[in-house]
């Protein structure tokens, strides 16, 4: 593990019964650095963030956490019973006791200090995505695990909150480890890009990466002609504080989609 890490995962292989689902994964996560795991359905990258996360021991290999490191977690979803009055305000108070100017910062940078007295089964899919990553932001973390943050919103959504995703690194600092198997997400303000199907089948920048043989075998060219990429290019890089490091920033972010990809 590197000095700087936030977290490293070496040689981490994890079994059920007979089947593989994670053999010899190599991956670290920096602060300041969003690392985005891609992959199709079923390619081990939930088993990833579980055993990041500390639910899952795996059969080989180690995870090494920084000493004290404070990991905020950002699931796909979450059922909540119609029955169940819970409003956005006692939903959030459940994670613990933040102070009030804390809670107040992180509800304004997210968009949902509106919501607090809301019903959390009446808010739309969007909010609640932003409801989700606000509970995730409340605990300070140093690292921020994001499991398809994107999943259930429109082509615009979806681009607004990888934005947010990408100013809030910028400000806290924070590591992020974010997961998709969108196509058209993954490449949105990643740093790093980890493309796995139960092994890491290549990694790099997102630019390197879609180049990349493997990459271009595990995903048909159709497949990849059919969605609108979405991409983040920057002139300026971040320091490992999160701070960025240039004189000028600079963002251009493209979206769209071909050939009929699903707006919803």
């Amino acid at each position: 593990m590197s000095p700087e890490a936030l977290i490293s995962v070496s040689d981490l292989t994890v079994r059920f019964g007979e089947t593989v689902t994670l053999d010899s994964v190599n991956l670290e996560v920096r602060p300041g650095e969003i690392v985005t795991v891609i992959g199709p359905n079923g390619a081990g990258k939930t088993t990833l963030l579980r055993v990041v996360l500390g639910l899952n021991e795996p059969d080989t290999g180690q995870v090494q956490r920084r000493r004290g490191l404070r990991i905020g977690y950002m699931p796909q979803s979450i059922a909540i019973d119609d029955t169940l009055p819970l409003t956005v305000r006692r939903f959030l108070d459940l994670g613990g006791r933040v102070a009030k100017g804390r809670r107040r910062e992180v509800l304004d940078n997210v968009g949902v200090q509106r919501l607090l007295d809301q019903p959390l089964q009446r808010i739309s899919g969007g909010e609640m995505q932003r409801v989700l990553l606000a509970r995730a932001l409340l605990r300070e973390p140093q690292l921020l695990v994001l499991d398809e943050p994107a999943q259930g919103l429109d082509v615009a959504g979806q681009a607004d909150l990888y934005e947010l995703i990408g100013q809030l690194r910028g400000e806290l600092g924070c590591g992020v480890l974010m997961v998709s198997h969108d196509l058209h997400l993954v490449m949105a303000a990643a740093d790093r890009v980890v493309c796995l199907n139960h092994h890491v089948c290549c990694t790099g920048a997102p630019h390197d990466v879609r180049e990349n043989p493997e990459y271009l075998a595990l995903f048909p060219e159709t497949e990849i002609a059919s969605l609108g990429i979405y991409t983040h290019h920057h002139d300026h890089a971040h320091a490992v504080t999160g701070e960025v490091v240039g004189a000028h920033d600079h963002a251009d972010h493209h979206y769209g989609h071909h050939g009929g990809a699903d707006h919803g």
